[in-house]
């Protein structure tokens, strides 16, 4: 590939990244002017060079030219965009930066950009199923049990939901890699599943050290037993989350989790797992499709994690304005910062909230 070649390549991708970040950057102050903070905390953005796109070719098995680097290249330019992570971690809470992503960038980005287009429609890749009940638009659980993706887009509006196409909802994972194998495109096909965060190809902690300045970084702390007692040494309260339980660094003669994390005196709190249960919580920024079919209702399924037991509840409006979530059973490990997703009996996405 020549260097003509190859700048005549790229030149549609920097268009692109740059009315894309002048977007992101326009869509985050809206959002600001109406949350407590932006949710898009750095924004980190990247073009192959003409030296490593001819390498992955090779290394791939193909000749390096542009014909291949156009039909077999799918990765030549990149946006890594860090939302609230870091800060919420610094908060000593436990994010969920894939919740916060479709219902606050993702979708509101692709539906400003179809209303530029004048598209009405917006299809994306979710395994999940959207049906129309009394009159409002739900989110359904995909025919892909295991790939089932409902839980991260309860804070999706009925304005979002009405104009939603998602293919994906009625077929299988394997079924769609053999869709893709039939066609050609088998380097999709073999494509492994994503696994964790996009943006946080290490462990959090890993990632952590590597963005936040160290100044901002509490430095080492006491781990306390649940009466205060030291127990030991810790690196820092945001490099442990409730419910933790490895790579605390602390041998002790019984199992130990994170119970809490203090902030203001650098402590963690260790505790048995018997401590960890508790049987309400409240949730802030919340969102119900309708708030007759959960406040008061005798049956509603709510799960706090992603591929977990789902559990019974009541849920009740307080007069801050917050849902109290009382559980049937209690459940343990329920971490500030994560999200909570109500249900009805048919797997119909009622809604959500972020744990406070």
């Amino acid at each position: 590939m020549t260097d003509k070649e190859y700048y005549g390549l790229i030149q549609p991708y920097e268009d692109a990244m740059k009315l894309l970040l002048t977007r992101l950057e326009v869509l985050n102050h809206s959002i600001y002017e109406t949350k407590t903070g932006k949710p898009i905390h750095n924004i980190q953005y990247r073009i192959k060079k003409k030296d490593s796109i001819e390498e992955k070719l090779v290394r791939h098995g193909f000749e390096p030219t542009l014909e291949n680097a156009k039909d077999q290249l799918q990765d030549i330019a990149g946006v890594r965009i860090i939302c609230y992570f870091v800060e919420e971690y610094l908060r000593g809470r436990t994010p969920v930066p894939c919740t916060v992503c479709n219902n606050e960038l993702k979708w509101a980005l692709l539906a400003k950009i179809a209303d530029e287009k004048g598209i009405y429609w917006i299809s994306t890749g979710h395994y999940v199923r959207k049906v129309l009940s009394g009159g409002k638009y739900y989110i359904a659980p995909a025919a892909d049990k295991d790939k089932d993706q409902t839980f991260f887009l309860w804070g999706l509006k009925q304005d979002i939901l009405q104009r939603m196409l998602l293919p994906m909802g009625d077929i299988t994972k394997n079924e769609a890699r053999s869709y893709a194998a039939e066609r050609g495109f088998g380097q999709v096909a073999a494509k492994k599943d994503s696994i964790g965060v996009c943006f946080c190809p290490l462990d959090y902690r890993s990632f952590l050290k590597c963005e936040v300045p160290e100044t901002l970084l509490p430095g080492k702390g006491r781990f306390v037993d649940e009466k205060g007692n030291f127990l030991g040494w810790h690196e820092g309260y945001p490099f442990y989350t409730v419910g933790q339980r490895r790579g605390l660094g602390i041998h002790l003669n019984k199992a130990v989790f994170v119970k809490e994390t203090r902030v203001e005196s650098n402590e963690v709190v260790l505790a048995p797992l018997s401590s960890l249960y508790r049987q309400e919580m409240w949730l802030g920024d919340w969102n119900l499709v309708e708030n007759s079919r959960v406040l008061g209702a005798n049956e509603v399924i709510v799960k706090i994690r992603y591929r977990k037991q789902a559990n019974r509840c009541r849920v009740t409006l307080t007069v801050e304005g917050l849902l109290r979530v009382r559980l049937i059973e209690p459940l343990e490990s329920i971490a500030p910062g994560q999200a909570a997703a109500f249900y009805d009996k048919d797997g119909y996405l009622l809604g959500g909230g972020i744990i406070l």
